[in-house]
Parts: structure tokens; sequence; C-alpha cells
């Protein structure tokens, strides 16, 4: 046995024991992490530090990788958050009896064992504990070397919560930074359920075409929000700024804006607020003409259309008609998140019922594309898929389900 296998075996192993903790045992260790997280905030953020003296200030990850004290504050908030919401396991989804008097019911249960594979993201490891934990779940984390510093000193804080406790560390382990852990996970099918990859497009592509073991994709996130000629312009002006600017690093955040040609006299006003924060706008040639003259400001090329920025930079795309926007957005979408600003109800159901995306916007910024915004508490990430899961994920999609059939020494002619 490898190295490895042994310790999907003993997160398989752990895992079987979660199904008994209590909904309250599992609320009192989300509490005590929150307050540990909060009071060891000195070390993670020194673990962190050693991670960031790696990356280049000016890569996009880099404000995924930071810890503050803001964020640990806000992180522990999120434990806390979790631990206040109903339990997802043994839910009676259906219940019936047969004519011959078998009783069947359909109850919630944990998938089993979960793989996540992410990249420069700490915060990602108290999150999917949390969730892993209150839906009775396994789990095997295997983050990327940016970030491993800071994974590993949040590991010890929760592993020293649940030796308290007396509860099962085994059942979540967090592997080696190595690649050759990577291949091992994507093909551990005899101990992992599923895989959630969180990352890059690139990275979730190579999950995808090399795991033998199921994967859920949490897709990357190119998009869009569509001004159309009815469109307020108070409404869109925040909205865009918003969009592009709370968060330029993650998957919600406006990589192309598409505005409507007879609004294109509106351009330099809706733009003042992101060319103030410095955000840097590839505009296609109608739009660049109506454009101040402004060192920001260039012609896109067609490499800007699909790109996830992940940074302070936007597209611009012009279009006479909502045929022509849900055409743009058809084929460059990722199906993450798109929006329309607009006064015509037309449109917008229009846009909302065409739309194909896992969240879909009306007058409102993508930034609420978020598990704790949804009223879901933390989320092991955003699935642009269509099977099992779609959009925010959190405790209920973390369950599966399985049938109890209750007899009386029936069988079958």
């Amino acid at each position: 046995m490898t190295e490895y296998q042994s310790i999907f075996e003993e997160v398989k192993k752990g895992a079987r024991k979660l199904t008994g903790i209590s909904n309250e045992q599992v609320n009192f260790v989300l509490h005590n992490l929150a307050a540990l997280a909060v009071e060891n905030a000195p070390f993670l953020l020194a673990e962190n530090e050693k991670d960031l003296l790696k990356m280049d200030t000016e890569d996009p990850m880099y404000d995924r990788l930071l810890l503050t004290e803001e964020r640990i504050a806000a992180i522990a908030g999120e434990l806390v958050s979790v631990s206040a919401l109903p339990s997802p396991l043994h839910h009676i989804l259906e219940s019936k009896t047969l004519e011959n008097g078998l009783s069947l019911s359909k109850v919630t249960v944990p998938l089993g064992v979960v793989g996540i594979i992410y990249e420069a993201r700490p915060n990602v490891t108290f999150d999917v504990f949390s969730l892993a934990l209150k839906s009775g779940n396994g789990l095997v984390l295997k983050g990327g070397s940016d970030a491993d510093h800071s994974n590993r000193a949040i590991m010890s804080l929760i592993h020293q919560v649940l030796e308290n406790h007396g509860l099962p560390t085994t059942a979540f382990q967090l592997l080696p930074a190595e690649r050759a852990a990577t291949k091992a996970l994507l093909e551990a099918v005899d101990f992992v359920d599923v895989i959630i990859p969180r990352g890059s497009q690139g990275l979730i592509n190579f999950v995808r075409e090399n795991a033998k073991v199921p994967v859920i994709e949490t897709g990357a996130g190119i998009v869009h929000t569509y001004v159309d000629e009815t469109a307020d312009s108070e409404k869109a002006k925040a909205i865009i700024f918003n969009a592009k600017t709370r968060r330029p690093s993650v998957c919600n955040s406006l990589d192309c804006l598409i505005i409507d040609e007879s609004r294109l006299s509106d351009l330099n006003y809706l733009l003042e607020p992101i060319l103030e924060k410095g955000v840097q706008i590839f505009a296609d040639e109608r739009s660049f003409e109506t454009l101040k003259s402004n060192p920001l400001i260039q012609i896109a090329d067609k490499s800007h259309f699909g790109t996830e920025f992940l940074s302070l930079k936007m597209a611009i795309k012009t279009v006479y008609s909502i045929d022509e926007a849900l055409d743009h957005i058809a084929i460059y979408s990722s199906r993450h998140s798109e929006a329309i600003v607009s006064e015509n109800q037309e449109n917008i159901n229009r846009f909302l019922l065409e739309v194909d995306a896992a969240a879909v916007y009306e007058n409102a910024s993508t930034a609420f594309t978020d598990g704790a915004q949804f009223g879901l508490g933390a989320e092991i990430g955003i699935s642009t898929q269509k099977l099992h899961a779609r959009g925010p994920m959190a405790l209920k999609e973390l369950c599966s389900y399985k049938w109890i059939v209750r007899g009386s020494g029936q069988v079958r002619g």
C-alpha cells in the first residue's frame, strides 16, 4: 500500500464514525474552531506571510492567498454561521408503504469521502471542513504549494479542536503539496466518492480529464453584465462598479460589460468609478470610439472576450439588440453568473429564461453568487454543471440519499 492509499483508507475509516456525532456536538466544534482561529490569528498570519513572500504581488492569486485579521474574523463568522444551519442529514425526503406491506423511506446521507483540489485560497480549508463535518463527510484536501504553510497551519487548528472533542482527526486530512499526491487522489476510486476542484480553468480541465473518481466541476467564472437600452444609469453604474471592483480576484467578478449601442453616450459616465479604481478597459471598436482618451483604455482583440481576468481588467462589447447580447453570452459564458440591467420587463424575462448559467441576475451585482450571500453558509464552490448540483454548493449538496426498506418477512415471488 502506498503512502497516499494509507491516508485515503484512514479517511474512509474515520468518515464512518462521523454520522454518529450529534448535531449539537458538531456545532460546539465549529464554535470552538472559530474562537481558536481568532485567538491564533498571529500564528496564521505568520504562516500565511511565508506563502505570500513566494508570490508576486501583481499575481491575481495574491489577493486570494492573502489572510488578514479582518478576513480571519470573517472566516470565524462563517464557521459560526454554518453551525447555526440545520443539519442536512437524516431528513426523510419521501416515504410510502407498498401494497405488500414494505415501508420505504428516502433519507439524506453523506456523500462519504469528498476530495477537494484547490489553489491559493487558504480560506477554503476552513470552509470545506465546516461543511464536511456538518454533513458527515470525510475530507481529503489537496492544496497548492503556493498556500502550503497557510493550509498546514489551519489544519493544525482543526485537528487540535477535533482531538479536544474526542473526534477522529483521521477523517480530515491534508495531502502533501507535491504533484504525485494530486495523481493519487484523482485515482483513489476505492476510497474517495467525489472530487471537487476549486481554482483556475486549467486546474478544472486537468481534474476533469485525468480523474477516475467522479468529479463535480466548480467552473471558472467568465461573467457578463448586459446594459440594455432601458437601463437605469445609476443602477448600472453601481452594479458595474461593485461587480468589477469589490473583489476582482474571485470567480463572480465582472469580466465583460455588454452595452446596447443606444447607451454608448452614457458609457463614460458609467465607467467613471471603475477607471478611478484603476480598472484597465479592453473596448471593442464601437465603444472605444465613444470613450474619452485614457491610458487605461485600449482596443480589445478576440482574446479579451471569454477571458476570466481575476484582476482589475474588463472587456466591453457593443451590441445592437438583446438577441446579439444573448448570442455573445451563449458563445463566451462559462455558465457561472450573468446579469441584465434593464427596465424593460420583456427583455428581463427573456434574459432570465434564455441565459444558461448557474445564477442569472436582474438589476443586481453578480458579486452575490456566494454560498453565504445565498443563505447557505460557507460553500464548497460554485458548480457550473447540471448533474447533482448547480450554483453555490453547500450542506445539502454534500448529501446523497439512500432507501430504507422496513419489512416483516416479505419475500418476492
